[in-house]
């Protein structure tokens, strides 16, 4: 029951659409432009480098304060699993932010706010292999899409690693579930990056500071 709780708990914050509301705010429907979607990505690209930046920082951080709210109600209440509640909830806010339903499930990409788990899950390995594997990405080849891509693959392959090497704090089945969890994380993460995906082998990816009308 308490996983359920969590899943709607994340989905409630996630419904913070910070790049719609700063759209709003500017009087411009970021979904209206360029790849259609609210997140930051679409944000740098239709509004400038600051509204990317306050995008990217207000969906990383809605994830970072709904797992961490649920981080402290579990540690206080005993429960000894607190790291799959911390999961079930990230899993609701990256659903809450792609599928938002008062804007007909039409949201993001789910990238910042899974970036936000990852911080909110606070394994510092995980952490900067992920960041590092973003700029790198990112730097080389200016495709924000691969950077993205890699962030989630890097974050699954270690989870994976880490569990079977008795480096998680869970163990039987609760660990088995956490594979199952990441795997939804990496499984949101392509899905809605399918069309990045198809262009990004066919060279025709957009770049960073590319515009696109």
């Amino acid at each position: 029951m308490f996983r359920v709780l969590c899943l709607i708990f994340g989905y409630a914050f996630g419904l913070i659409q910070t790049g719609y509301i700063y759209g709003k705010i500017v009087h411009k429907d970021i979904r209206q432009y360029g790849s259609g979607n609210s997140g930051t990505t679409n944000a740098l690209r239709v509004l400038g480098k600051k509204a990317g930046l306050i995008v990217f920082l207000g969906d990383l951080l809605k994830a970072i304060v709904a797992c961490t709210i649920v981080r402290l109600i579990a540690d206080h209440s005993g429960l000894d699993i607190t790291l799959i509640y911390i999961l079930y909830t990230g899993i609701g806010v990256v659903l809450g932010h792609n599928f938002p339903f008062y804007m007909n499930f039409k949201g993001g990409k789910g990238i910042a706010a899974t970036s936000g788990v990852i911080i909110a899950i606070g394994d510092w390995r995980i952490i900067v292999v992920c960041l590092a594997l973003f700029i790198a990405a990112v730097a080389i080849t200016r495709y924000v899409s691969l950077g993205s891509l890699l962030v989630v693959t890097a974050f699954i392959v270690m989870w994976l690693i880490f569990g079977q090497m008795g480096m998680l704090p869970l163990t039987g089945r609760a660990l088995y579930e956490s594979y199952i969890l990441v795997a939804i994380f990496v499984l949101m993460a392509y899905i809605r990056h399918k069309a990045n995906i198809v262009r990004l082998i066919k060279g025709t990816e957009n770049k960073l500071g590319q515009k696109k009308e």
